[in-house]
């Protein structure tokens, strides 16, 4: 998944609650501006951000090593 992919995915989540991106900015103590970017898929988000957007949207991820490694 490349950032543009998780971005929109982000934007249908929080819409799919009914939740503005002021909504989750707000709850997720991260500014407006940063939910915008990220659902844009900009390249340069915070790591530790995104991981409070995705966690005040109850989403979990999961990492997984290449195979052969």
């Amino acid at each position: 998944m490349n950032m543009k992919e998780l971005g929109e995915f982000i934007a249908a989540e929080r819409k799919r609650q009914g939740v503005t991106q002021l909504q989750l900015s707000q709850a997720a103590d991260v500014g407006r501006r940063f939910v915008v970017e990220t659902e844009a898929g900009k390249d340069t988000v915070q790591t530790g951000k995104l991981l409070k957007v995705l966690d005040t949207l109850g989403v979990s991820i999961a990492l997984t090593s290449p195979e052969g490694v």
